[in-house]
């Protein structure tokens, strides 16, 4: 079997938790990962723990998100004991909030009425985000559901040809070895503009909650992972503990 030629980006924290084994030891370079999960399931403390552990191996991150401002990522990153502040102030982590309740863009500015109609142009044109060697979005499907000009294709049930044109960006990002991660809930946005993002993930996860009498437990359902380093867990138990972080569970969920 031939051994694949692209690098492993490792996840890290090997002392700390499984979750770098459990995925093989690491996202492949040049990868779309799709995380995907219903609100609740744990997307955005998974996306935080592998923007830390990427940090902590060596990798740049830029990690925008939709939901948390500064202090609120920094409370939420301490709350895990994942501790970024070195890593941004030595810039080897970028944060970046997407102002959408407030009708700003991505990147605030003064111009706020344009960002708005130019959310997605606004993400794509900005250099800086694309500089790191892996971009973080959570959640994608927020930025999709306030960009008016996606808006208005899916009344034109064309949100597949637009969902085509960001696949066209994001292939150009990854072909210089970058990784991006988007997560989404499919609650939010029709299947149809999702879909597109589905079949051209490398990497696409699926986050489970499934309720075990008074219990919630989480899961991590492998459901494609191309290129992968070693062995992939198809399913993968996992808690989010204050003061722990990601913690990977033995026990398994029927």
């Amino acid at each position: 079997m031939a051994k694949n030629l692209r690098n492993i980006f490792s996840l890290g924290l090997d002392d700390r938790d499984r979750l770098n084994k459990e995925l093989g030891g690491g996202i492949p370079s040049g990868s779309i990962v799709l995380m995907e999960g219903d609100y609740g399931a744990g997307k955005s403390a998974l996306s935080q723990r592998f923007s830390y552990g990427l940090c902590e191996t060596g990798k740049s991150v830029t990690f925008l998100s939709t939901e948390l401002e500064v202090r609120g990522f920094l409370d939420q990153m301490d709350s895990l004991n994942y501790n970024v502040e070195e890593h941004l102030l030595f810039e080897n982590m970028l944060f970046l909030h997407g102002d959408l309740d407030s009708g700003g863009g991505v990147l605030r500015s003064s111009d706020e009425e344009t960002n708005r109609q130019e959310l997605l142009n606004d993400l794509m044109d900005e250099e800086t985000i694309w500089s790191a060697d892996i971009v973080i979005i959570d959640t994608f499907d927020a930025i999709l559901r306030n960009d008016p000009k996606f808006e208005a294709l899916v009344r034109e049930n064309e949100e597949r040809q637009a969902a085509l044109e960001i696949i066209s960006f994001f292939r150009n990002v990854i072909s210089q070895g970058k990784v991006i991660i988007l997560t989404v809930d499919p609650s939010t946005v029709g299947e149809e503009a999702i879909g597109p993002f589905r079949s051209i993930a490398d990497v696409y996860i699926e986050l489970e909650m499934i309720e075990v009498g008074n219990d919630v437990r989480r899961q991590l359902f492998v459901k494609r992972f191309a290129g992968m380093g070693e062995q992939v867990g198809d399913r993968v138990g996992y808690s989010v503990r204050s003061g722990v972080g990601i913690v990977i569970e033995n026990r398994s969920v029927a």
